[in-house]
């Protein structure tokens, strides 16, 4: 199995820029597909953005599409979400998430997930 941690939360001003980062251990980094998810309080679990393997082809959520960029360094084993123009509705837990299979927007195709880092944007 592959472990992940999330890092790179913070507190940002709206119109501001901030930079995830999703550790990866364990097993082979470029065998999985990957994912990134948030959740803001008392809402559901909703998709941000995913990965193929070997970087090769992202998709988005049309509510960050043009804003955010998802992004996998192979060798450093690491993926990333960097966000730009940064709203307040973007607050919220990200989260890192690892799959087997195809990339899928939908959470329950993925094997294995982060803790999880807090985004606030500060209006």
């Amino acid at each position: 199995q592959v472990q992940l941690v999330e890092s790179g939360g913070g507190l940002v001003q709206a119109g501001g820029s901030l930079r995830l980062s999703c550790a990866a251990s364990g097993r082979t980094f470029s065998n999985y597909a990957m994912g990134w998810f948030r959740q803001a309080p008392g809402q559901e679990r909703e998709f941000v953005a995913h990965i193929r393997r070997s970087g090769g082809g992202t998709y988005y959520a049309d509510s960050v599409k043009g804003r955010f960029t998802i992004s996998r360094d192979d060798a450093m084993n690491t993926l990333f979400l960097q966000m730009n123009s940064l709203k307040p509705e973007d607050t919220a837990v990200y989260y890192c998430a690892a799959t087997t299979r195809p990339p899928s927007s939908r959470s329950l195709e993925y094997n294995y997930w982060g803790q999880g880092t807090q985004v606030t944007v500060s209006s």
